[in-house]
């Protein structure tokens, strides 16, 4: 219930208090005091050795991964979470990022769309768990691994006990744990796991001791004094076993990640050998166990660098067939909490991501960037989360060992058996995991009603395993008070109602297979199916054929009907709870693209769902009652057959529109490196004058510290100016720049060009010697530099400080002068760390004149600076420089539809990733005022940038702004720029409010 803290007694209360005490004690500077071992702070979330419970209930964890601050629209949050709930998960994780609500050290805000409440009570109204996961390290692909840029000040080494460390994070996870207490399940919201810090695993050998206990306490501690008092969890990067139950600084529940096909998505069917795991089962039981096997990060995509091979590469890798592969090996295990990482990516925007990737964060996951549901990787997960969610035996099954004699007529097979209770479960591979072969077996197992048989029985059949395939297979397995004796067909899921009991199973494209149902009495209603009888056992043999096949069994009432499918048909089928965490009452159905949610009122059913083509629905399992359907709000004729089916023919409506042709828009343009002209003033620039740098990582190699954090600039284009006087004999000047992988940097000596250090894939700094011209002695030059910061790195192994990577110049030399006879200024995003734009956050703007002056923002076009343009790709810019362009256009899009929108650059050269004959420029897209697309020319992979509905207003006006910044000497322009229709669906979502972000108006101190 909502309002009070609900605990499981006194008792609890008074222990809770009784820890904070003892944590004040626990842990000093010299030694560790073994803390004794804790009880539950509460009563909801409990757990054995086998699983979880909430509220009782033993629960496999079935989990995705998703990241609110990846998409800054929350109305759409509700869209994320019942595809997920679709899928058949119970439960989200997600992390927070730090950088993006402590922008400023001690001042932390999280309001608009770094609100985490609407996201929240999204999960609540879908019916899905949380696993909050606050870091204050998160890794994550994003800059800085979630550390914010003031960090690079930090003297103690990161994510150790160093107090000025500890102290930075204080404020964070003060603040960001209050709001998780929040939401606990025991306040009446969502969350019902934390896990404090992220992959704490990996350390140089200079951090000792590692794992530090007197760290990683710490980070408990902040999470308990804010009054988180549900389980926690954590995330150990492999199964090593750190901060397991019974060592210092425990969790309570012990979990890992795992990773085992990697991110080479440039060779996406490989499988090198040695991959699949195989040991993981017996390490958890050496480790903890105590707990449920867990596993908080599994593979569900893979991250995409830049000049690397794009995300449909990375979706053959870690495809349908990944997922059956190691997904049903992990079950193999005995795996009841299990989050897959990700599963819905979204967007990189306002340059929140590290260094090592580009824009897109789609990372191959079932549901895409611009959330369409991948059809195969979707409904691959689809079938394996339902066919657990109706399996309750699996929770507390004893795992056998693997064997590739025991069960199966080949060696060529391992087989990992299962019993609970009575239920079999056989988790069938090759041996030989990535083979390609395909294997014919038969399976020998004992049941009940036959003692030990082979399978299948009818007419010297036989199973087929395909190449990169696996099954699970079942015996004695419990359909509401029917035995199902075996099947070798997989389960989808099954139901039984007042009336009838329905079964779906289904096997791969051209397999013949089988099973038995302890009832009598066959009637064949479709499809070729072979069939026998005996003792009181109906088998039933048939092959999947693409046809499908329905069977119905039984005398009397007591009726089961039987769906066979092949695997591509039973894409189609959905089961659709109707209360929000049971499946006591779901809807079985065939239908279309995506079904959200059923409920039931009186006579008729009503679904909400996603349409992209008219689309037959078929309602195979629901209450007797029901002989009207509405689908998204609108009745449909429904027929009733004397099976009790009830069958509609969903009609989609395609809507007539139009996108505006972007090329043919009336533009503005204003010079965005005004900054070259022999007039400019830059008094109110940031001096580089510190002496030393706070950067423990890098030494000087300059009298003044050039690092940009060191001034509070911490994202986006970083620009340099160096003021000398001349003596008429430079002739070079030597430039070393870092900004992340693939960045760029370019120099001028006034509004001459020197060049540019272009970027490639894996080039994280650059070295350049420079010509100069002909200098006249006693003047005053300026040296003007532009470097593009791609963002912080990482700091996953403990030790190497990589975060503290510094952005910007490194060194330089100017030919016949000291490094001392140059004065530099510089500047970031206008305010630095006192950052204008709150709506935003702190890393959206870079240093770009037109940025540090709102030229960005909604409303711009009402500043007097501008000129007419015909735009980037028709005019372009006519030298080496930065422009920026802008337009508005107006879109009249038909509401009820979601129309994933993108913008699509066009790259015509063969030369993107590393190619230095292709024209090299860099573009920043703001679309209302978002950063939403960086696009590197001659690096790639990325040119289709979508935009969701929430930033782009659908029926409206929208401002659209355009950098570009050209490297090569010469004219400059965008090959192409397009604004592109992804999709047209017919959705059940409801209304997409657009985001209200800060608008333009004239910047006080803007230079």
């Amino acid at each position: 219930m909502k309002g009070f803290l609900r605990l499981g007694s006194a008792l609890a209360l008074s222990c809770f208090a009784a820890q904070a005490a003892a944590r004040a004690v626990g842990y000093s500077p010299d030694e560790w005091i073994m803390p004794y071992k804790r009880e539950a702070l509460q009563d909801i979330v409990t757990w054995d050795k086998d699983s979880i419970f909430v509220n009782g209930e033993r629960l496999f964890l079935y989990s995705g991964e998703v990241h609110p601050y990846r998409l800054p629209v929350p109305d759409l949050y509700l869209d994320i979470f019942q595809k997920i709930k679709s899928l058949g998960y119970n439960g989200v994780s997600f992390y927070v990022d730090w950088a993006l609500l402590e922008g400023k050290p001690g001042v932390y805000r999280a309001e608009g769309v770094f609100d985490l409440q609407p996201f929240f009570e999204a999960a609540s109204e879908a019916g899905i768990y949380l696993i909050a996961r606050p870091g204050p390290y998160i890794n994550a692909e994003a800059s800085g691994g979630g550390f914010p840029g003031w960090i690079q000040r930090i003297n103690g080494t990161l994510r150790t006990r160093a107090p000025d460390f500890l102290a930075a994070t204080d404020n964070y996870m003060k603040n960001l744990g209050a709001t998780i207490a929040k939401a606990q399940i025991t306040n009446g919201g969502p969350i019902i796991l934390v896990q404090p810090e992220n992959e704490y695993t990996q350390a140089t050998s200079a951090i000792k001791p590692f794992p530090d206990p007197i760290y990683m306490q710490y980070v408990i501690d902040q999470l308990r004094d804010a009054g988180i008092i549900v389980p926690l969890i954590n995330n150990d990067a492999s199964p090593k076993g750190n901060n397991a139950p019974g060592q210092p600084a425990a969790v309570d529940i012990y979990t890992h990640d795992g990773y085992p096909l990697g991110f080479d998505c440039a060779n996406p069917n490989t499988w090198p050998d040695g991959k699949l795991p195989t040991n993981w089962k017996t390490l958890h039981e050496q480790q903890s166990p105590t707990t449920p096997y867990g596993i908080l990060e599994f593979q569900a995509g893979s991250f995409d660098p830049w000049g690397g091979p794009g995300f449909d590469k990375c979706y053959t890798l870690v495809g349908a067939a990944f997922e059956r592969v190691f997904y049903k090996n992990l079950y193999s295990f005995g795996v009841t909490i299990l989050n897959f990482y990700m599963t819905f990516g979204g967007t990189n925007w306002g340059n929140l991501g590290h260094p090592g990737g580009y824009t897109s964060y789609d990372y191959a996951a079932p549901i895409r960037e611009d959330r369409r549901v991948d059809r195969e990787k979707y409904s691959e997960q689809k079938l394996q989360a339902n066919f657990f969610k109706v399996s309750p035996a699996y929770l507390t099954a004893t795992r056998g060992n693997a064997s590739t004699s025991t069960w199966t007529t080949t060696t060529d097979l391992t087989v990992t058996p299962a019993f609970g209770s009575e239920t079999g479960f056989f988790f069938v591979r090759h041996s030989k995991y990535n083979s390609l072969a395909s294997t014919s077996y038969k399976l020998k197992i004992s049941t009940q009603a036959f003692g030990n048989i082979t399978v299948p029985q009818l007419n010297s059949t036989s199973l087929t395993l395909n190449g990169r395939d696996s099954k699970v297979h079942v015996s004695n397995y419990d359909l509401g008070g029917t035995t199902l004796v075996y099947s070798t067909a997989e389960i989808l899921t099954w139901h039984k109602y007042e009336d009838k009991t329905v079964l779906v199973v289904y096997g791969g494209p051209g397999e013949t297979h089988e099973l038995t149902v302890g009832i009598t009495g066959v009637e064949i209603l479709e499809g070729d199916v072979q069939t026998t009888a005996t003792r009181g056992y109906s088998l039933l043999n048939f092959k999947a054929d693409g046809t499908r096949k329905v069977a119905k069994l039984g005398v009397g009432s007591n009726f089961v009907y039987v769906y066979m499918l092949d695997r591509n048909e039973a894409y189609n089928y959905w089961s659709i709870d109707t209360a929000t965490h049971s499946n006591a009452n779901p809807i079985i159905l065939k239908a279309g693209y995506l079904v959200r949610t059923a409920s039931v009122s009186g006579t008729t059913l009503s679904l909400t769902g996603d349409l992209n083509a008219t689309t037959p629905v078929e309602v195979l399992g629901a209450p007797a009652s029901i002989t009207q359907l509405t689908f998204n709000g609108e009745a449909f004729d429904a027929k009733t057959s004397k099976e009790g089916v009830v069958s509609a023919t969903i009609d989609y409506p395609r809507p007539k529109f139009s996108v505006p042709d972007l090329a043919s828009l009336e533009w503005k343009y204003i010079d965005s490196l005004p900054e070259l002209s022999s007039n400019y003033d830059d008094s109110a620039w940031v001096s580089a004058n510190l002496n030393k740098t706070y950067n423990s990582l890098r030494r000087l190699t300059t009298p003044t510290s050039l690092y940009s954090s060191d001034y509070g600039f911490h994202t986006g284009t970083l620009i340099y100016r160096g003021t000398f006087t001349a003596t008429g004999n430079e002739s070079t000047i030597y430039i070393s720049t870092q900004g992340g992988s693939a960045f760029g940097s370019s120099a001028w000596i006034g509004d001459h060009f020197l060049g540019s250090f272009r970027g490639y894939d894996a080039a994280t700094f650059g070295n350049g010697t420079y010509s100069l011209p002909n200098l006249v002695a006693g003047k005053t030059y300026t040296i003007t530099i532009v470097v593009d910061n791609q963002g912080l790195d990482e700091n996953w192994t403990i030790g190497t400080e990589t975060m503290k990577n510094p952005r910007g110049v490194l060194d330089y030399k100017l030919a016949g002068h000291a490094q001392g006879d140059v004065t530099w200024k510089l500047t970031g995003n206008l305010g630095g760390e006192d950052y204008l734009d709150i709506s935003r956050g702190p890393l959206n703007e870079g240093g770009l004149y037109a940025e540090r002056q709102g030229l960005h923002l909604p409303g711009a076009l009402a500043a007097s600076a501008w000129k007419d343009s015909a735009g980037p790709v028709k005019d372009g810019i006519e030298k080496p420089g930065i422009g920026f362009f802008a337009t508005e256009f107006d879109l009249n899009l038909p509401s009820g539809y979601d129309i994933p929108l993108s913008f699509k650059f066009t790259n015509g050269t063969s030369g993107v990733g590393n190619g230095s004959s292709t024209p090299a420029y860099r573009v920043q897209l703001y679309v209302n005022g978002f950063q939403y697309g960086k696009y590197v020319s001659n690096v790639g992979p990325q040119t289709v940038f979508p935009v969701p509905q929430g930033i782009l207003e659908y029926q409206g006006k929208n401002y659209l702004g355009v950098s570009v910044w050209g490297l090569d000497a010469g004219v400059t322009k965008v090959e192409g720029l397009e604004l592109n229709v992804d999709g047209i669906i017919w959705s059940g979502l409801g209304e997409v409010k657009t985001v209200q972000g800060q608008k333009f108006e004239e910047r006080k101190g803007a230079y």
